[in-house]
Protein backbone atom coordinates (compact mmCIF):
# COMPACT_ATOMS: atom_id res chain seq x y z
CA UNK A 1 0.00 0.00 0.00
CA UNK A 2 1.13 3.72 -0.52
CA UNK A 3 0.47 6.29 1.46
CA UNK A 4 1.03 9.99 -0.25
CA UNK A 5 2.51 12.59 2.15
CA UNK A 6 0.15 14.20 4.25
CA UNK A 7 0.42 17.98 4.60
CA UNK A 8 0.76 19.73 7.45
CA UNK A 9 -2.94 20.17 9.27
CA UNK A 10 -4.31 23.77 8.97
CA UNK A 11 -4.47 25.61 12.30
CA UNK A 12 -8.08 27.43 10.96
CA UNK A 13 -10.90 25.76 11.75
CA UNK A 14 -13.51 25.43 8.99
CA UNK A 15 -17.28 26.69 8.74
CA UNK A 16 -19.37 24.57 10.87
CA UNK A 17 -23.51 24.82 11.30
CA UNK A 18 -25.65 22.78 13.73
CA UNK A 19 -28.70 21.15 12.01
CA UNK A 20 -30.93 22.28 15.31
CA UNK A 21 -30.44 26.31 14.08
CA UNK A 22 -31.35 25.38 10.75
CA UNK A 23 -34.79 25.84 9.73
CA UNK A 24 -36.39 22.55 8.51
CA UNK A 25 -39.00 22.74 6.37
CA UNK A 26 -41.25 19.65 5.47
CA UNK A 27 -42.50 19.48 1.50
CA UNK A 28 -45.31 17.21 0.74
CA UNK A 29 -44.62 14.44 -1.98
CA UNK A 30 -45.07 16.64 -5.48
CA UNK A 31 -46.82 15.13 -8.22
CA UNK A 32 -43.37 14.57 -10.25
CA UNK A 33 -42.60 11.37 -8.72
CA UNK A 34 -42.37 7.42 -10.19
CA UNK A 35 -41.58 4.54 -8.60
CA UNK A 36 -39.24 2.85 -10.99
CA UNK A 37 -38.84 -0.29 -9.08
CA UNK A 38 -40.56 -2.30 -5.99
CA UNK A 39 -40.04 -5.86 -4.37
CA UNK A 40 -36.02 -5.37 -3.46
CA UNK A 41 -34.35 -6.57 -0.96
CA UNK A 42 -32.20 -4.13 0.92
CA UNK A 43 -31.07 -2.33 -2.10
CA UNK A 44 -27.61 -0.25 -1.11
CA UNK A 45 -26.78 1.29 -4.17
CA UNK A 46 -27.60 2.37 -7.45
CA UNK A 47 -24.96 3.00 -10.68
CA UNK A 48 -26.59 4.11 -14.40
CA UNK A 49 -25.14 2.37 -17.38
CA UNK A 50 -23.98 4.29 -20.30
CA UNK A 51 -27.73 3.07 -21.97
CA UNK A 52 -29.51 4.80 -19.23
CA UNK A 53 -29.83 1.20 -17.60
CA UNK A 54 -29.86 0.69 -13.74
CA UNK A 55 -27.65 -1.68 -11.74
CA UNK A 56 -28.32 -2.21 -8.07
CA UNK A 57 -26.90 -3.88 -5.46
CA UNK A 58 -28.96 -5.87 -3.03
CA UNK A 59 -27.13 -6.08 0.63
CA UNK A 60 -27.45 -10.32 0.26
CA UNK A 61 -25.35 -10.42 -2.43
CA UNK A 62 -27.18 -9.86 -5.82
CA UNK A 63 -27.27 -7.39 -8.31
CA UNK A 64 -30.07 -6.17 -9.67
CA UNK A 65 -30.43 -4.50 -13.27
CA UNK A 66 -33.59 -2.24 -14.66
CA UNK A 67 -33.52 -2.27 -18.60
CA UNK A 68 -36.17 -0.22 -20.75
CA UNK A 69 -38.18 0.77 -17.38
CA UNK A 70 -38.74 -2.56 -16.31
CA UNK A 71 -36.67 -4.63 -12.97
CA UNK A 72 -35.48 -8.02 -14.86
CA UNK A 73 -36.91 -10.52 -12.74
CA UNK A 74 -33.64 -12.15 -11.81
CA UNK A 75 -30.65 -10.94 -10.63
CA UNK A 76 -27.58 -10.86 -13.15
CA UNK A 77 -24.82 -11.78 -10.47
CA UNK A 78 -24.72 -13.44 -7.03
CA UNK A 79 -22.05 -12.12 -5.25
CA UNK A 80 -20.44 -14.62 -2.17
CA UNK A 81 -20.91 -12.36 0.72
CA UNK A 82 -21.00 -12.32 4.73
CA UNK A 83 -24.26 -10.65 5.21
CA UNK A 84 -24.39 -10.38 8.84
CA UNK A 85 -26.36 -7.07 10.56
CA UNK A 86 -24.87 -4.02 8.59
CA UNK A 87 -22.51 -6.27 6.07
CA UNK A 88 -22.95 -7.94 2.96
CA UNK A 89 -22.84 -6.44 -0.60
CA UNK A 90 -22.49 -2.96 -0.49
CA UNK A 91 -21.35 0.04 -3.05
CA UNK A 92 -20.98 0.12 -6.85
CA UNK A 93 -19.75 2.03 -9.81
CA UNK A 94 -19.59 2.10 -13.18
CA UNK A 95 -15.78 2.56 -14.99
CA UNK A 96 -15.94 5.95 -16.71
CA UNK A 97 -14.65 4.14 -19.75
CA UNK A 98 -17.52 1.30 -19.52
CA UNK A 99 -18.30 2.13 -23.13
CA UNK A 100 -14.16 0.67 -24.38
CA UNK A 101 -13.65 -2.10 -20.99
CA UNK A 102 -17.14 -2.82 -19.35
CA UNK A 103 -15.72 -2.36 -16.09
CA UNK A 104 -18.07 -2.40 -13.27
CA UNK A 105 -17.27 -2.25 -9.48
CA UNK A 106 -18.16 -3.42 -6.44
CA UNK A 107 -17.82 -3.62 -2.12
CA UNK A 108 -18.59 -5.99 0.16
CA UNK A 109 -18.14 -8.15 2.83
CA UNK A 110 -16.52 -11.73 3.27
CA UNK A 111 -15.16 -13.91 5.30
CA UNK A 112 -11.42 -15.58 4.90
CA UNK A 113 -10.20 -18.48 5.90
CA UNK A 114 -9.48 -17.81 9.55
CA UNK A 115 -13.37 -16.45 9.56
CA UNK A 116 -12.34 -13.05 10.36
CA UNK A 117 -14.52 -10.81 8.79
CA UNK A 118 -13.30 -8.33 5.67
CA UNK A 119 -14.50 -5.94 2.99
CA UNK A 120 -13.14 -5.87 -0.63
CA UNK A 121 -13.38 -4.58 -4.07
CA UNK A 122 -13.57 -5.86 -6.86
CA UNK A 123 -13.38 -5.16 -10.60
CA UNK A 124 -15.87 -7.32 -12.73
CA UNK A 125 -16.77 -7.27 -16.87
CA UNK A 126 -20.37 -7.16 -17.64
CA UNK A 127 -20.93 -8.78 -20.50
CA UNK A 128 -24.43 -10.52 -21.62
CA UNK A 129 -26.18 -8.75 -18.84
CA UNK A 130 -23.90 -10.59 -15.83
CA UNK A 131 -21.09 -10.12 -14.67
CA UNK A 132 -17.99 -12.23 -15.06
CA UNK A 133 -14.38 -11.81 -14.43
CA UNK A 134 -13.78 -10.89 -10.99
CA UNK A 135 -10.33 -8.88 -10.27
CA UNK A 136 -9.74 -7.65 -6.63
CA UNK A 137 -8.58 -3.79 -6.40
CA UNK A 138 -8.33 -3.82 -2.75
CA UNK A 139 -8.62 -6.55 -0.71
CA UNK A 140 -8.11 -7.16 3.44
CA UNK A 141 -10.45 -3.61 4.32
CA UNK A 142 -11.27 -4.37 7.56
CA UNK A 143 -15.02 -5.32 8.49
CA UNK A 144 -17.53 -6.01 11.26
CA UNK A 145 -21.25 -6.25 11.47
CA UNK A 146 -21.40 -2.54 11.22
CA UNK A 147 -19.25 0.29 10.32
CA UNK A 148 -18.44 -0.99 7.11
CA UNK A 149 -18.67 2.35 5.23
CA UNK A 150 -18.77 0.50 1.67
CA UNK A 151 -19.67 3.61 -0.95
CA UNK A 152 -18.07 3.45 -4.39
CA UNK A 153 -17.69 6.78 -6.94
CA UNK A 154 -15.65 7.68 -9.78
CA UNK A 155 -14.42 11.36 -8.49
CA UNK A 156 -14.45 14.16 -11.73
CA UNK A 157 -10.16 13.19 -11.78
CA UNK A 158 -11.43 9.90 -13.44
CA UNK A 159 -9.95 8.25 -10.26
CA UNK A 160 -12.29 5.17 -8.10
CA UNK A 161 -13.04 7.06 -4.15
CA UNK A 162 -14.01 4.47 -2.00
CA UNK A 163 -15.34 4.91 1.78
CA UNK A 164 -14.46 2.50 4.96
CA UNK A 165 -15.76 2.57 8.04
CA UNK A 166 -13.74 1.98 11.11
CA UNK A 167 -15.32 -1.66 11.99
CA UNK A 168 -16.03 -1.20 15.25
CA UNK A 169 -12.64 -0.04 16.30
CA UNK A 170 -12.20 3.55 16.81
CA UNK A 171 -8.47 3.76 16.63
CA UNK A 172 -8.08 2.34 13.33
CA UNK A 173 -9.77 5.46 12.12
CA UNK A 174 -6.80 7.39 13.17
CA UNK A 175 -4.41 4.78 11.91
CA UNK A 176 -2.83 5.77 8.78
CA UNK A 177 -1.22 2.52 7.96
CA UNK A 178 -5.01 0.90 8.17
CA UNK A 179 -7.58 0.97 4.90
CA UNK A 180 -10.68 1.50 7.92
CA UNK A 181 -12.10 4.58 9.06
CA UNK A 182 -10.83 6.36 5.51
CA UNK A 183 -11.85 7.66 2.19
CA UNK A 184 -9.62 5.64 -0.21
CA UNK A 185 -8.62 6.99 -3.97
CA UNK A 186 -6.95 4.23 -6.27
CA UNK A 187 -4.33 6.13 -8.63
CA UNK A 188 -2.26 4.10 -11.25
CA UNK A 189 -3.25 0.66 -9.41
CA UNK A 190 -2.29 2.00 -5.70
CA UNK A 191 -4.35 2.89 -2.86
CA UNK A 192 -3.62 6.69 -1.41
CA UNK A 193 -5.41 7.70 2.03
CA UNK A 194 -7.17 10.60 1.26
CA UNK A 195 -8.82 11.12 4.30
CA UNK A 196 -8.59 9.98 7.52
CA UNK A 197 -10.28 10.02 11.22
CA UNK A 198 -13.58 8.94 9.87
CA UNK A 199 -15.96 6.34 11.63
CA UNK A 200 -18.53 5.52 8.86
CA UNK A 201 -18.91 7.27 5.79
CA UNK A 202 -22.08 6.40 3.53
CA UNK A 203 -21.76 8.52 1.29
CA UNK A 204 -19.92 11.09 -1.08
CA UNK A 205 -20.08 13.41 -3.96
CA UNK A 206 -19.12 16.20 -5.65
CA UNK A 207 -20.40 20.24 -5.66
CA UNK A 208 -20.16 21.44 -9.29
CA UNK A 209 -16.58 23.33 -8.20
CA UNK A 210 -15.14 20.21 -8.19
CA UNK A 211 -15.09 20.11 -4.40
CA UNK A 212 -15.86 16.69 -2.36
CA UNK A 213 -18.70 16.06 0.52
CA UNK A 214 -18.96 13.01 2.13
CA UNK A 215 -21.54 11.94 4.86
CA UNK A 216 -21.47 9.98 7.84
CA UNK A 217 -22.77 7.95 10.90
CA UNK A 218 -22.24 9.63 14.05
CA UNK A 219 -22.08 7.82 17.93
CA UNK A 220 -26.08 7.48 18.19
CA UNK A 221 -25.93 11.57 17.55
CA UNK A 222 -23.70 14.29 15.92
CA UNK A 223 -24.15 12.51 12.09
CA UNK A 224 -22.18 14.86 9.40
CA UNK A 225 -22.06 16.01 6.20
CA UNK A 226 -17.56 17.04 5.70
CA UNK A 227 -16.57 19.35 3.16
CA UNK A 228 -12.94 16.90 2.56
CA UNK A 229 -10.04 17.76 1.66
CA UNK A 230 -7.26 15.62 0.77
CA UNK A 231 -4.72 14.51 3.49
CA UNK A 232 -6.68 16.33 6.58
CA UNK A 233 -8.07 14.29 9.42
CA UNK A 234 -11.52 14.68 10.66
CA UNK A 235 -10.88 13.70 13.73
CA UNK A 236 -13.18 10.30 14.75
CA UNK A 237 -12.79 9.30 17.48
CA UNK A 238 -11.38 12.41 19.31
CA UNK A 239 -13.68 15.01 18.08
CA UNK A 240 -17.52 15.25 17.38
CA UNK A 241 -19.91 17.93 17.14
CA UNK A 242 -19.05 21.22 17.67
CA UNK A 243 -16.08 20.28 19.42
CA UNK A 244 -12.69 20.88 17.97
CA UNK A 245 -9.06 20.72 17.99
CA UNK A 246 -5.98 21.98 16.40
CA UNK A 247 -5.13 19.35 13.38
CA UNK A 248 -8.22 18.17 13.23
CA UNK A 249 -11.29 19.31 10.88
CA UNK A 250 -14.68 20.15 12.61
CA UNK A 251 -17.96 19.06 9.87
CA UNK A 252 -19.74 21.98 8.05
CA UNK A 253 -23.09 20.35 9.57
CA UNK A 254 -24.37 17.83 12.17
CA UNK A 255 -27.28 16.66 13.78
CA UNK A 256 -26.51 17.64 16.95
CA UNK A 257 -29.02 15.34 19.75
CA UNK A 258 -30.51 14.19 16.78
CA UNK A 259 -30.12 11.10 14.54
CA UNK A 260 -30.52 11.27 10.55
CA UNK A 261 -28.32 8.11 9.82
CA UNK A 262 -27.05 9.60 6.75
CA UNK A 263 -26.36 7.46 3.43
CA UNK A 264 -26.32 8.17 -0.07
CA UNK A 265 -25.05 11.62 -0.89
CA UNK A 266 -25.85 13.78 -4.57
CA UNK A 267 -25.37 16.95 -5.38
CA UNK A 268 -27.67 19.19 -8.10
CA UNK A 269 -28.72 22.19 -8.90
CA UNK A 270 -27.00 24.01 -5.72
CA UNK A 271 -27.94 21.76 -2.48
CA UNK A 272 -26.69 18.30 -1.38
CA UNK A 273 -29.15 15.92 -1.09
CA UNK A 274 -28.47 12.52 1.36
CA UNK A 275 -30.66 9.63 2.85
CA UNK A 276 -32.14 9.35 6.42
CA UNK A 277 -32.55 6.01 7.12
CA UNK A 278 -32.64 6.39 11.08
CA UNK A 279 -34.06 9.77 10.11
CA UNK A 280 -36.58 8.82 7.86
CA UNK A 281 -36.63 11.92 5.04
CA UNK A 282 -34.88 12.67 2.16
CA UNK A 283 -32.23 15.82 3.37
CA UNK A 284 -31.53 18.84 1.26
CA UNK A 285 -28.28 20.78 2.16
CA UNK A 286 -27.10 24.18 0.52
CA UNK A 287 -24.03 25.04 1.26
CA UNK A 288 -24.29 28.70 0.58
CA UNK A 289 -27.26 29.54 2.56
CA UNK A 290 -26.39 27.17 5.07
CA UNK A 291 -30.14 26.17 5.10
CA UNK A 292 -31.68 22.57 5.83
CA UNK A 293 -34.85 20.84 4.93
CA UNK A 294 -36.27 17.93 5.53
CA UNK A 295 -38.71 16.35 2.53
CA UNK A 296 -41.10 13.13 2.81
CA UNK A 297 -40.50 12.60 6.42
CA UNK A 298 -41.92 9.28 7.52
CA UNK A 299 -43.74 8.97 4.10
CA UNK A 300 -41.08 6.54 2.60
CA UNK A 301 -39.20 4.92 5.73
CA UNK A 302 -35.35 4.57 5.59
CA UNK A 303 -33.65 6.46 2.81
CA UNK A 304 -30.32 5.03 2.02
CA UNK A 305 -29.01 5.69 -1.71
CA UNK A 306 -29.34 8.91 -3.48
CA UNK A 307 -28.30 9.40 -6.95
CA UNK A 308 -28.47 11.96 -9.60
CA UNK A 309 -29.30 10.27 -12.84
CA UNK A 310 -28.29 11.10 -16.54
CA UNK A 311 -31.51 12.58 -16.74
CA UNK A 312 -30.86 15.15 -13.73
CA UNK A 313 -33.57 13.29 -11.50
CA UNK A 314 -32.85 12.29 -8.09
CA UNK A 315 -33.46 8.26 -7.49
CA UNK A 316 -33.56 7.20 -3.74
CA UNK A 317 -33.71 3.70 -2.94
CA UNK A 318 -36.07 2.76 0.79
CA UNK A 319 -34.52 0.45 3.02
CA UNK A 320 -36.90 -0.57 5.44
CA UNK A 321 -36.61 -4.49 4.73
CA UNK A 322 -32.96 -4.11 6.59
CA UNK A 323 -34.22 -5.28 9.97
CA UNK A 324 -34.51 -1.95 11.71
CA UNK A 325 -37.74 -0.68 9.08
CA UNK A 326 -41.16 -1.30 8.91
CA UNK A 327 -41.67 -2.47 5.44
CA UNK A 328 -43.81 -1.91 3.61
CA UNK A 329 -46.22 -4.46 0.97
CA UNK A 330 -44.14 -3.20 -1.94
CA UNK A 331 -40.77 -2.38 -0.44
CA UNK A 332 -38.11 -2.35 -1.11
CA UNK A 333 -38.60 0.70 -3.68
CA UNK A 334 -36.43 2.86 -6.35
CA UNK A 335 -37.64 6.64 -6.34
CA UNK A 336 -37.17 8.93 -9.36
CA UNK A 337 -37.67 12.54 -7.96
CA UNK A 338 -37.94 15.98 -9.88
CA UNK A 339 -35.39 17.78 -7.34
CA UNK A 340 -37.16 21.03 -8.98
CA UNK A 341 -40.46 20.65 -7.40
CA UNK A 342 -39.12 20.24 -3.89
Amino acid sequence: MTLKDFPKPSLKEPFKEIAKNTQKEETKTPENIIVIAKGLEVPWALAFLPDKSILITERKGTVRLIKDGVLVANPIAKINVKQTGESGLHGIAIDPKFNENFFVYLYYTYSDNGNNTLNRVSRFTYSNETLESEKIIVDKIPGAIFHDGGRLKFGPDGYLYITTGDAGNPSQSQNKNSLAGKVLRIVNDKIEVYSYGHRNPQGITWDDKGNLWESEHGNSATDEINFIEQGKNYGWPTIKGDENQTGLISPRLHSGTNTWAPAGLAYVNGSLYFGGLRGTALFQYNPETKELKEHFKNEYGRIRDVVVGPDSMLYITTSNKDGRGKPGVDDDKIIQINPSSL
